[in-house]
């Protein structure tokens, strides 16, 4: 009786024991991939799942997606430029058992192929190209690593440069060529503007002329502006076309007058009374005789 409880108890630890061994809990984001001897025998769904002991082999598989650094590499471009470009890599399993089955390691074969898949795809491109057309490029790595890793049952979702170094003389360049392209729009918003000007003040002008008290309202604004600042002495000048026009005038009218001829008078006028003065003698008195006295021992007339 003690040894039919024994055998008992031995059998039950031995079933415990099987059964622990025989269960398997595959996660959600997980399909579990069982080999039978060595020979795959399919895919296990998210769950509970119970295999034979000794006999099954199960590999989880991880269906999320997972985030891959490309390490920094140097990559010369088309026009003989030595950058350094860094990226990153998205990728999911979406097929576990050519996954398992296909290639050995997916996480270090995709980081592999796609480094040379970046120091290709860069190569093809200029600098400018690089630095401007970042969606292609991503675009294009994109599509070749589809390609290869399609076969391994894995998907790559997303690939995006992450970091550009330049060598430092290649930034001093392009810092010069930013520069002058910010002088160039400078000089042509100035020159825009200078037209602009010229084109209010013409049509400034014109109304002016055709409106002469325009001018003098724009004298006293300017007066009033610069009252604001409170100067003790202002010196204003006067409106140069109305001085040359009053100039004008006042010359043109004495020479009107210069070249006019004197005025004759009439034939029988009677005389004026300054030619009659002329017409008679005039009788002055004779001077009285002067007496000089002349000193002891002088002779002579004086």
């Amino acid at each position: 009786m003690t040894a039919v409880i024994a055998v008992l108890v031995v059998l039950v630890i031995l079933v415990l024991i099987g059964l622990a061994m025989s269960i398997r809990i595959v996660r959600q984001y997980e399909k579990g991939v069982v080999f039978r001897f060595g020979r795959i025998i399919g895919a296990r769904d998210p769950g509970l799942r119970l295999i034979i002991p000794f006999a099954d082999v199960m590999h989880h598989i991880s269906l999320r997606i997972v985030t891959m650094p490309i390490q920094s590499q140097g990559i010369i471009t088309r026009d003989n430029v030595s950058v350094d470009v860094s990226a990153v890599a998205y990728f999911r399993v979406v097929d576990a058992i050519k996954s398992v089955i296909a290639i050995e390691n997916v996480s270090s074969a995709i980081n592999q192929i796609a480094q040379t898949t970046l120091r290709k795809v860069v190569g093809r491109h200029t600098l400018d190209e690089t630095l401007s057309e970042t969606d292609r490029i991503n675009l294009d790595i994109r599509q070749i690593l589809d390609v290869t890793t399609t076969e391994w049952g894995v998907d790559v979702t997303l690939v995006e440069l992450k970091d550009i170094q330049l060598p430092d003389t290649m930034k001093r360049a392009m810092a010069k060529q930013a520069e002058a392209e910010r002088e160039k729009r400078a000089k042509i918003i100035s020159a825009q503007g200078e037209a602009l000007a010229a084109s209010a003040l013409g049509e400034a002008s014109d109304t002016m002329m055709a409106h002469p008290l325009a001018l003098q309202l724009r004298n006293l604004q300017s007066l009033v502006e610069i009252a604001v600042d409170k100067n003790s002495t202002v010196v204003f000048p006067a409106p140069l076309m109305s001085t040359i026009g009053e100039l004008g005038s006042f010359l043109s009218r004495e020479a009107t007058a210069a070249a006019a001829p004197a005025p004759q008078p009439p034939l029988d006028a009677p005389d004026a009374p300054d030619a009659q003065l002329a017409a008679k003698p005039v009788h002055l008195p004779a001077p009285d005789p002067v007496h000089v006295p002349v000193p002891n021992g002088v002779t002579g007339i004086p």
